[in-house]
């Protein structure tokens, strides 16, 4: 079956993670993806241990393997084939670069009416902090994430991957769609500027909207929630799990199910939040007495769930039915969560199976 991409060529110069994560998407959509590395290569390449066999038979970083999943892969010296460049850049559907502001246009001048041009940087190509470097780690310190990340009274902690970045390659690939959907329908061609910057702001969502409507600082509370109660992790006999209560709904089944002796104003939300921490005591007290999955077990239609280790997600029953790792050439790597689309994970090519051609 045909798939949705089909025939779209894209021009990968970006790396590290957003971009290449962006093209890779568009990588198991269908589309045609050429990725230009620098002669010395990506840079995530060499960010490990661990290290594992690649798609092209050499050992890799396995970061470099998460999002570099089904494109050709060519290395040019930029700044000395300028010319070879513009030509590629001329045969694209869309060029993806993630260059400082400016750097890309200087090398290869104007882009083609008809090419969607989608820049991501740190700070976007206006501002102040526009040319400034944006490292995820940076930006979830200047952004905020930090600050409400990690335990109260404890040092900041950032969140466990390059959030930031994987959010802004899931929007660089809704831009470039949508961009690709306008182009078909009009003709004519976008320029997206996509930053990490922005992507933070907007991915603060109830935490920042608190801030706007409350006029304080939202603080770290660990696994809690600042708007729910009872949300968070509690110890179990042999470990952690969580307890989710997004209703009064599913708190009035928790208060069945255990017997809680509570008081009426805990039957809403707001009350709960008002008085989270004898409520959180008192769970804390009963949780102890039992295993996690006795707990699991024992709150069925109340969300709740263990506390995993990666390996365990990995191998739980529903990543099992899912198909939540593909193989590639004989390489695991995470499958796309796109389904329904006849998605199949884009088999790595070389120079001489991409639509681009390469003869300069």
């Amino acid at each position: 079956m045909k798939k949705v991409l089909e025939g779209v060529k894209i021009l990968d110069l970006s790396r590290v993670l957003a971009g290449p994560y962006a093209a890779q998407n568009l990588a198991d959509l269908g589309a045609d993806v050429l990725k230009i590395e620098a002669p010395w290569g990506d840079d995530t390449r060499g960010w490990g241990p661990p290290f594992t066999t690649g798609f092209d038979g050499n050992d890799v970083a396995a970061y470099f393997l998460s999002c570099n999943r089904g494109k050709t892969i060519i290395r040019m010296n930029l700044k000395q084939d300028g010319g070879k460049l513009r030509k590629l850049v001329e045969q694209a559907d869309v060029v993806l670069e993630n260059f400082r502001p400016g750097t890309f246009e200087r090398m290869v001048g104007d882009v083609p009416n008809d090419t969607i041009l989608c820049s991501i940087s740190g700070y976007g190509a206006t501002g102040p902090r526009s040319s400034e470097p944006g490292y995820d780690l940076s930006l979830q310190a200047r952004s905020g994430i930090m600050s409400i990340t990690g335990e109260e009274g404890r040092p900041p902690v950032k969140v466990g991957v390059a959030w930031i970045d994987v959010i802004t390659g899931l929007h660089a690939t809704s831009a470039i769609l949508a961009a690709l959907f306008h182009r078909e329908r009009t003709g004519k061609s976008q320029r997206i500027d996509i930053s990490l910057w922005d992507c933070a702001i907007s991915a603060l969502v109830n935490q920042a909207q608190n801030k706007l409507a409350s006029g304080k600082e939202p603080q770290s509370m660990g696994s809690a929630h600042p708007n729910l109660v009872p949300y968070r992790a509690f110890e179990a006999s042999d470990g952690w799990f969580v307890l989710a209560v997004g209703s009064d709904a599913q708190w009035q089944q928790l208060v069945e199910i255990l017997k809680i002796d509570c008081q009426d104003s805990w039957s809403e939300n707001s009350g709960r939040v008002k008085d989270r921490i004898r409520i959180e005591e008192t769970l804390s007290k009963i949780f102890k007495n039992d295993t996690r999955k006795y707990w699991e077990d024992f709150l069925v239609g109340i969300p709740c769930a263990p506390v995993n280790t990666i390996g365990q997600a990995l191998g739980d029953i529903q990543s099992v039915e899912r198909g939540v790792i593909w193989s590639v050439d004989g390489v695991q790597t995470l499958a796309n969560p796109l389904r329904g689309m006849s998605l199949t994970p884009a088999t790595p090519s070389n120079p001489s199976e991409t639509s681009f051609d390469l003869n300069m």
